[in-house]
C-alpha cells in the first residue's frame, strides 16, 4: 500500500498518549494520579443528562441538519446574548461534534501551499498539526515571551505579511493557563484594521473558566471583524461534558455554506439527542459552572503555591482554564525527562511542554481539574521524588 505523503505532516495530541501509558501502569498495579488530561472531574449536570434521555424517549434518534437543529443554534445565540449582549444570527452558528472539527475546517479553508497561518506556541497541538497537514506554513507566536504567557499584540502584528491567511488565538490558553485582558485584545484588533484580508479563529472554549472575577474579552465584542471572524466554543469544559462531543462555532456568513459541506462530507450531523442536552445546559442555571469554579479556584491556589514551594520549580499564577505551566529547568531536567520521572517514580501523570510546541522544552503542564486530595498527594510525591 502507498499512503498519501501529507500523512507524514499530521501530528497528534500527546495528552492521550500519557493517558494510555498511565492506564497501562494502573493495570500493572501501580497507583497513578492523573494530572495530565484536561477533563473536569465532575459529573455532567443532571438536568442536562435528563434532557438528553428525554430526547431519546421522545424519538429524537434520526438524522438532523448538518449545521445542527435550529433549536440548539438558537440556544447558542441566546447564551451569547446573555453573556455578551451581542445579537448573532442562528444561521451563522454551526453545531459540531466537539471543538476540533471547527479547528480542522477553519484551517482547511485557509491553509494551502504558499499560505501562512499564525498560531500560539505553546498551544493546543492540533493547531500546528492541521496547519502542516494542509501544506501551509505554520508561523508560531512565542507565548513564553511574556512572563504571564499573555497575548503579545505587537508580536502578532509583526508576524503578518501578504501570505498570512489566518491567525489562531486561544484565550484563556491551553496549556499555559494564561488569561489576556481586553485592553490587549483592543490593541490587536486596532492593528488588524491594516490587514483586512486576514481571518481570525478565536478559540474561546475556556471562556467560562476565568479567575478573580475578570470578564471574558470575547471577540464578539468587535462587530467590525464579523466578516472574517470564527469563534470556537462549546459545552465540554464549562459543563463537564467532554465525552458528549458537542461544540459550537460562529462563522462569517459567506463561509457557512463551505462549512456545511465539510460537515456533510465528514460527520453528516451531530447526534440529535445530545443537542437537546446542550440546549438544557445553555438555557439552564449557571450553578453547575459556579460550583466547579469555586472548586477550581481552591485547586488553583493549592497547585500554584505547592509547585512554587518545590525547589527548582517556578510557576506563574494561572488566570484561566485549569492548567498550571511551570518552568522546571531548576530541577536539572528538561520537561520530557521530568514528565517521565514523575510518571514512573512519583506516580503522577503530567504532560511535557514540548507536546504543545517546540519552544516549551523546560516546561510541563499540570491539570488541576482533579480533586484537592489528588493534587496534594501528587505534589507530595513529586517533592519526595526530587529530594
Amino acid at each position: 500500500m502507498k499512503l498519501a505523503k501529507n500523512l507524514e505532516r499530521l501530528g497528534t495530541e500527546s495528552a492521550f498518549k500519557i493517558l494510555a501509558e498511565a492506564k497501562k501502569l494502573e493495570l500493572e498495579g501501580k497507583k497513578i494520579i492523573n494530572l495530565g488530561i484536561g477533563q473536569p472531574d465532575f459529573k455532567s449536570p443532571k438536568h442536562v443528562v435528563d434532557a438528553a434521555k428525554k430526547a431519546l424517549d421522545d424519538g429524537h434518534h434520526g438524522y438532523v441538519l448538518p449545521n445542527g437543529i435550529i433549536e440548539c443554534r438558537q440556544a447558542v445565540t441566546r447564551k451569547i446574548k446573555k453573556l455578551y449582549n451581542v445579537d448573532i444570527d442562528p444561521e451563522r452558528v454551526v453545531i459540531m461534534p466537539g471543538g476540533k472539527p471547527t479547528m480542522y475546517y477553519a484551517i482547511t479553508l485557509f491553509g494551502e501551499l504558499g499560505a501562512e497561518i499564525i498560531y500560539p506556541d505553546p498551544g493546543f497541538p492540533i493547531y500546528e498539526s492541521m496547519i502542516n497537514y494542509t501544506g501551509a506554513k505554520a508561523v508560531p507566536i512565542n507565548m513564553l515571551e511574556n512572563k504571564d504567557f499573555s497575548i503579545n499584540s505587537e508580536k502578532i502584528l509583526s508576524l503578518i505579511n501578504e501570505k498570512t491567511r489566518l491567525i489562531i488565538l486561544n484565550n484563556p490558553n491551553n496549556p499555559t493557563g494564561a488569561f489576556t485582558e481586553k485592553k490587549h485584545i483592543d490593541k490587536l484588533v486596532e492593528g488588524l484594521k491594516k490587514f483586512p484580508n486576514v481571518a481570525i479563529l478565536s478559540d474561546e472554549i475556556y471562556s467560562r473558566q476565568i479567575f478573580d472575577g475578570k470578564k471574558m474579552p470575547t471577540f464578539f465584542n468587535y462587530p467590525e471583524l464579523y466578516d472574517r471572524l470564527i469563534v470556537l466554543d462549546g459545552w465540554s469544559k464549562a459543563y463537564s461534558m467532554t465525552g458528549w462531543r458537542l461544540g459550537w462555532s460562529v462563522w462569517p456568513k459567506r463561509l457557512v455554506e463551505h462549512v456545511i459541506k465539510f460537515c456533510v462530507n465528514n460527520h453528516s450531523c451531530v447526534n440529535a439527542a445530545i443537542q437537546y442536552g446542550g440546549i438544557a445546559a445553555l438555557d439552564g442555571p449557571d450553578e453547575p459552572i459556579n460550583f466547579m469554579m469555586e472548586k477550581f479556584s481552591k485547586r488553583r491556589k493549592l497547585i500554584f503555591e505547592g509547585l512554587n514551594s518545590i525547589k527548582g520549580i517556578e510557576c506563574s499564577l494561572p488566570g484561566g482554564a485549569f492548567y498550571a505551566f511551570p518552568n522546571i529547568v531548576g530541577t536539572g531536567m528538561n520537561g520530557l525527562e521530568f514528565t517521565k520521572k514523575c510518571l514512573h517514580e512519583a506516580g503522577v501523570a503530567i504532560v511535557p511542554g514540548t507536546s504543545f510546541g517546540k519552544k516549551a522544552v523546560n516546561y510541563v503542564r499540570f491539570s488541576f481539574a482533579a480533586s484537592q486530595d489528588n493534587i496534594s498527594k501528587a505534589l507530595e510525591n513529586i517533592k519526595k521524588m526530587l529530594s
